[in-house]
């Protein structure tokens, strides 16, 4: 199995970096982690196969990470022909958040027929579902409101696992989302600054022996991480990054 890093940035560009977006694919898995507003260019530049994609796992609605849903959906109505069908799956509220980002990207969209068969999937946090042959488990991010739609995941397939924190401060929450997992993408939006709903590096480092991952790629960071990269000991993500798992 294999993931690649589409879009590595922050919401803000930072580095030039593209919004959150990553691709996994195995030998009968296809799917996305999050589809930030600046997905679907990434994707083409890639030459992703589009309509191979099965699902598309939305970790919350800021549009770095769930802004790419309008033009990835109208794409494939008009231009990729799809017709193969496609989950996307996503805290509580996917389905309002949905039509509201639809709407505002392209007034009329959310109630056009598609040619394929389109599945919103809300998850509850702590819960456990199989979508597209993934087994996707949600856990509680602290990125705003306490019990917001905020969540961080870990998808197993294929005998892999990946874990992805999403944007979040620290929470305990992320200890069984990751502990010995394959693959653990991180935020690590500043290097030791401690900043309310995003995770620090420092933060993370004094947590890791806790999780114990079997491989870290840090990801979502700011200028005052991108700064000093390369950071000893620590493995970054960059926009083309391919990790074999």
């Amino acid at each position: 199995m294999q993931l690649r890093f589409i879009g590595s940035g922050d919401a803000f560009g930072s580095g030039g970096r593209l919004n959150t977006c990553f691709h996994v694919t195995g030998n009968t898995v296809n799917f996305l982690i999050d589809c930030g507003a600046s997905s679907l260019i990434g994707l083409k530049a890639r030459e992703v196969a589009l309509n191979d994609i099965q699902a598309i796992f939305v970790t919350h609605f800021h549009a770095d990470h769930f802004g790419g849903i309008p033009f990835f959906v109208i794409d494939a109505q008009l231009l990729s022909k799809r017709t193969e069908p496609l989950a996307i799956v996503g805290p509580p509220g996917l389905m309002t958040w949905y039509e509201r980002v639809m709407e505002i990207a392209f007034p009329g969209s959310s109630h056009t027929k598609q040619r394929f068969a389109l599945s919103l999937i809300e998850l509850q946090a702590s819960q456990q579902r199989t979508v597209a042959g993934v087994v996707v488990r949600s856990f509680q991010a602290h990125h705003g409101n306490p019990g917001g739609p905020f969540f961080a995941y870990r998808l197993e397939a294929e005998g892999r696992s990946i874990a992805y924190t999403g944007d979040t401060e620290w929470t305990d929450e992320l200890i069984p989302a990751a502990a010995n997992v394959d693959l653990f993408v991180a935020e690590a939006y500043f290097f030791d600054k401690k900043v309310k709903f995003h995770l620090d590096l420092a933060t993370l480092a004094e947590k890791l022996p806790l999780i114990r991952p079997k491989r870290l790629v840090l990801t979502h960071m700011s200028d005052d991480m991108l700064d000093r990269l390369p950071i000893p000991q620590y493995e970054t993500a960059y926009d083309g990054k391919i990790v074999d798992l």
